[in-house]
């Protein structure tokens, strides 16, 4: 919990740089689940208050809880009653918002898989982190963003301080696909409907009729939506549509492989 002692890092700042948004991120996301909920929603909230009004905030006012509701309503795109990374980068006036930046010149889900599998060379799901500084600077160039060396430095550095978290130098899909908008990132809807490696393989050799090793597009739109009828969730054919693009984007002229669709709907790579 933020006190005098450990105060809350630049929320007071008029702009924050990648690397300070990422110190205020781990300050308030205390538990490292990816989210700021519960109590830390409520210390973060209280925090900013302070720091934006210069006055002292009581979580127990009535007020404070209107307000509080009030600002999620506004930055919660989800509405799952949590911030999100992607989130934070709305609330806090981050110099040239990296976060926004990147969100700006990957404007989907599909373009950031596309980008995603010049890199992912052997189809692991990680790229490796001295490749990150080529896959940034192609999104920069890509989205005709002027950058200078010790700006792609220090937005390569930021982004291995958020997801390299146990220090072997390798980058997760999912983790990355975190910097996306909250309604463009796909992999976010496969959350509750992971696969166990077993699970896995028993559907993909059931739609992998001809044990090729591969399924085309028709095939992976009859695996999707059998497996949110399995799950119980409603299927939404725009979203479906734009799920199965994004997830195509990684195939190999329209030939989905086992590894690739593993990365999206297996809880751990198969090794």
């Amino acid at each position: 919990m933020a006190n005098k002692a450990q105060q809350p890092p630049h929320l007071h700042l008029a702009e924050v740089t990648a690397s300070q948004f990422l110190d205020i991120w781990k300050h308030f996301d205390a538990d490292g689940n990816g989210y700021i909920e519960g109590k830390e929603l409520e210390n973060f909230f209280r925090e900013l208050e302070m720091a934006r009004r210069g006055a002292g905030v009581d979580p127990s006012n009535p007020t404070f809880r209107e307000k509080m509701k009030e600002f999620m309503q506004k930055f919660d795109k989800n509405k799952d009653g949590r911030i999100e990374m992607s989130e934070l980068a709305q609330i806090l006036p981050t110099e040239e918002n990296f976060l926004l930046c990147f969100r700006q010149f990957v404007s989907s889900s599909a373009e950031f898989m596309a980008a995603w599998r010049r890199y992912d060379t052997d189809r692991s799901g990680y790229i490796e982190a001295n490749e990150l500084k080529g896959f940034l600077s192609d999104l920069l160039e890509k989205a005709n963003r002027h950058y200078d060396d010790q700006k792609l430095q220090e937005y390569t550095q930021t982004i291995l301080r958020m997801f390299d978290l146990n220090g072997d130098g390798k980058l997760g899909l999912s983790e990355m696909a975190r910097l996306l908008p909250v309604q463009e990132n796909f992999l976010l809807k496969f959350q509750g409907v992971k696969l166990t490696t077993e699970q896995f393989n028993a559907i993909f050799t059931y739609y992998d009729k001809d044990g090729n090793g591969y399924i085309d597009e028709q095939e992976l739109d009859a695996l999707l939506r059998d497996l949110y009828q399995t799950n119980k969730k409603e299927v939404d054919l725009k979203n479906l549509t734009g799920y199965k693009q994004s997830i195509m984007s990684l195939s190999d002229g329209g030939k989905l492989y086992r590894g690739e669709l593993e990365i999206v709907l297996c809880r751990e790579p198969i090794v």
